[in-house]
């Protein structure tokens, strides 16, 4: 796992080459997605353009979680129907060539209430904050910090209850993971994820995640799909 850690160029590339597949499958999946459809529908269309695309197989089971099944950050898709106004969270990967991406999208159909619209606003903000702070030689607990900090004081530090992101590669887990406790020195070459998170109980949540390479000119995204909104 040591070894791991710091990707050479290929493994990059192949990294990169998983992150590209599943941003197309993204970009021909979400202009589909509309009322009615069920979370189950969406995650099957996932996993048929991921082996028309040519990946492996999936990275993981895909997540797909409408209205207050947004709320659970690991939620399973389910027979419910999608509607109108309520965040959909798009949690996926695919493996090419052994090597995996992992990134999420959360999106809305039609204009969503206040109540989202502002918590997506400040998960894009500590995710971008975040994003800042990837750079070798700074500790992953100050990567995290930066963006638990952000959410916190805006009221919602107690629904953000993961870490902030992860080392991906052969595994779509692995080291190192940039959490709020045992620091490690981030150092080029190393990939990892940024995925804050907001998560209204009952009602619904938001994650953003990019899967990046720390380089010394910053991190450089992999996941190039570009389903953001910009919310004020």
């Amino acid at each position: 796992e040591d070894m791991r850690e710091i990707k050479e160029r290929e493994e990059i590339r192949l990294l990169e080459a998983s992150a590209d597949l599943m941003s197309r499958i993204l970009g021909a999946v979400i202009p589909r997605i509309e009322p009615g459809r069920t979370e189950k529908e969406i995650a099957w269309e996932i996993e048929n353009l991921a082996r028309e695309g040519g990946a492996e197989s999936l990275a993981f089971p895909s997540i797909v979680a409408s209205g207050p099944n947004s709320a659970l950050p690991h939620a399973e898709p389910t027979s419910r129907k999608i509607r109108t106004r309520e965040p959909v969270t798009l949690d996926v990967g695919v493996r090419v060539k052994g090597y995996c991406c992992d990134m999420t999208r959360t999106i809305f159909l039609d204009q969503p209430r206040r109540e989202f619209t502002r918590i997506y606003r400040i998960v894009r903000e500590a995710q971008l904050a975040a994003l800042e702070k990837v750079l070798p030689g700074v500790e992953s607990t100050v990567v995290d910090a930066t963006a638990r900090d952000l959410i916190k004081g805006e009221g919602f530090g107690d629904y953000f209850g993961h870490s902030l992101g992860h080392g991906v590669g052969l595994a779509t887990h692995e080291r190192p993971r940039l959490g709020p406790q045992k620091p490690v020195t981030l150092q080029e070459g190393m990939v990892v994820t940024v995925e804050p998170g907001i998560y209204l109980p009952r009602k619904g949540g938001v994650r953003l995640e990019h899967m990046v390479v720390v380089t010394k000119a910053g991190p450089r995204i992999l996941t190039k799909d570009n389903h953001f909104y910009d919310f004020q």
